[in-house]
């Protein structure tokens, strides 16, 4: 039986290298491993380049990684939402580099890569800068702009519940973008609130195989992101 049980999160990212990609799940606070995100910042690992739907907000989770100017770059969709202070003046004073992706793009990069798909064809971002340098087609009278599949060395996801063999269950809103990062990296690593004996999860309702889970760790009462910036939390 192969158990990915891990005992904390600082051992779930322990082997997350400098100059890695790293996926992180999270739709604002909704799914932000918030946990591994602190646990990442312990260990150390410098000159990431971060692939998020935002860049975080208040010093907390993934802007506390960012303020800690571990991170090189950041592919995402919304850098500066409410409360989000730390990425504007690191990139405003140059410490980072941004690659902006349309939402739902960014979704399907991350999807194809996964899925081991190199490029694909999309309309979105056709006559913006966004599309300045990338090669566009024709396809039945319509301009698409090509996008390149996205992978990465680790993903940060947060789920509800999971197995000993990975199997994952989210909550609502929470799952985002977790499926499509455990698939589009090669060591999905995810948080839950707890971890049960295979069997005891219905099939039916799994909704990221242990296929495409490398580890699961509880983490029983997990911090909100939203509770910790109106407390005026810093971290570390």
């Amino acid at each position: 039986m192969i158990n990915k049980q891990v005992q904390s999160p600082a051992k779930a990212v322990e082997d997350i290298f400098d100059g890695a990609t790293v996926m992180i799940g999270g739709f604002g606070e909704a799914g932000s491993p918030i946990e591994l995100i602190h646990a990442l910042i312990d260990q150390g690992a410098k000159g990431l380049t971060v692939v998020s739907n935002n860049c975080g907000s208040g010093e907390v989770g993934l802007a506390a990684l960012l303020k800690a100017q571990r991170v090189a770059k950041v592919v995402c969709s919304f850098p500066r939402t409410a409360n989000s202070t730390v990425f504007p003046d690191l990139y405003h004073s140059g410490k980072i580099e941004l690659e902006l992706v349309p939402q739902g793009t960014l979704a399907e990069r991350i999807r194809a890569g996964g899925a081991g798909i190199p490029a694909f064809f999309t309309p979105a971002a056709v006559g913006t800068p966004l599309a300045e340098c990338k090669e566009s087609r024709v396809f039945d009278g319509k301009e698409f702009v090509m996008e390149r599949g996205l992978k990465a060395d680790f993903a940060l996801i947060k789920g509800k519940l999971a197995d000993t063999h990975g199997n994952v269950v989210y909550n609502k809103t929470a799952r985002n973008f977790g499926p499509i990062m455990a698939m589009g990296s090669k060591v999905a690593i995810v948080q839950v609130e707890r971890v049960v004996e295979p069997g005891e999860i219905d099939p039916e309702i799994v909704v990221t195989p242990g296929i495409f889970t490398d580890r699961v760790v509880e983490v029983a009462n997990p911090a909100h992101e939203s509770a910790l910036v109106a407390a005026g939390v810093c971290y570390p």
